[in-house]
């Protein structure tokens, strides 16, 4: 899939990079923690997504100041400069209604936005997403030793070709993941940013807190989240759902934080979008998830399973020994 990049500059000169793919209603994913928009494209995570949503709507992406291919070297990095952010994306891709979606630390940044620019954002998705950080939730003691624990982590390995300390986070964002797909995050998160970057975004994340302005959306909401979800607790979504007017909530049966490709609560997810988005259903295998090979094998394997196909076979099997059969009489009887 090809995909436009191009950039744009921040209010506090901030060149941030954005990619547009597909045609349709405007999309706009606010940028995860961690994002590449090259290196995701590629993903066996994230790629799916991608493909599937570029097919019926124009998706903007970008990775966030700090990320990515976005300015490495930033002075400020706040839940300000985040929201302010994704205004100055969807300013230049020259957008003016869009539906909005947010995932974990993104949730709260469209909640902001959508707050902010009500008459812009016709559909708020919100998926394993929390309106309180780290420092506001549960036990205050307990949770800032769990953000000093994880600094640490990030301090020491982030950025080694080592991947064990960075697959501490993976496990928290994707425990049912392949093999290939634990690796492929690990590779995420060191091209993704430096781990002085990733500290202070570690910091700021423990700092959101938007749970006073749920009440204030009035853009329609759907709200899924996955119920063993390790990284970012089910209680947190419901939250969410709860004080939101008219938000609807979706549960997701699966413990992974970022949904997989291989995951069934994938196909919940689309469905659930596609539902709310007034989108037709997403029919077969979800986009990106076979390659040519297997989606080749799996045709070969219906074409053998088909009654009609094989009723036709073997009438064909027949005929063909009755002509060869008669061939061989002709010649027998010319001699």
């Amino acid at each position: 899939m090809d995909q436009q990049i191009q950039y744009c500059t921040t209010p506090d000169g901030v060149r941030l990079a954005y990619a547009v793919t597909g045609n349709g209603t405007p999309f706009v994913r606010v940028s995860p923690w961690m994002s590449h928009l090259e290196h995701e494209l590629q993903s066996p995570v994230r790629r799916n997504f991608i493909i599937a949503l570029s097919l019926r709507h124009k998706l903007v992406r970008y990775d966030a100041r700090g990320n990515g291919l976005s300015q490495r070297d930033v002075a400020e990095i706040s839940f300000e400069r985040w929201v302010s952010d994704l205004e100055a994306v969807v300013d230049a891709a020259g957008i003016e209604r869009l539906a909005l979606y947010g995932a974990s630390q993104g949730a709260g940044i469209a909640i902001q936005y959508a707050v902010r620019h009500p008459g812009r954002v016709t559909h708020l998705i919100i998926n394993g997403g929390f309106a309180r950080g780290n420092l506001f939730r549960g036990d205050p003691e307990k949770e800032a030793k769990l953000l000093e624990l994880s600094r640490a982590l990030v301090r020491e390995g982030w950025g080694s070709s080592q991947e064990t300390y960075r697959q501490w986070f993976t496990s928290q964002f994707i425990p049912g993941a392949t093999a290939e797909e634990f690796h492929w995050f690990n590779e995420l998160q060191r091209v993704g940013a430096t781990p002085e970057m990733a500290e202070r975004y570690l910091i700021e994340a423990a700092k959101i807190n938007v749970a006073e302005i749920l009440p204030k959306v009035t853009t329609p909401t759907l709200v899924v989240h996955s119920k063993g979800d390790v990284r970012v607790p089910f209680a947190l979504g419901q939250e969410i759902a709860v004080n939101i007017p008219g938000a609807k909530l979706v549960l997701l049966d699966s413990i992974n934080h970022m949904l997989l490709p291989s995951d069934p609560a994938s196909r919940v997810f689309f469905q659930a979008l596609t539902s709310f988005l007034g989108d037709p259903p997403l029919k077969g295998a979800l986009p990106g998830t076979q390659t040519f090979r297997q989606r080749l094998d799996n045709a070969i394997k219906s074409v053998e399973q088909n009654w009609l196909v094989k009723v036709i076979i073997i009438l064909a099997a027949i005929t063909g020994c009755f002509i060869f059969g008669l061939e061989v009489w002709r010649l027998l009887f010319r001699h």
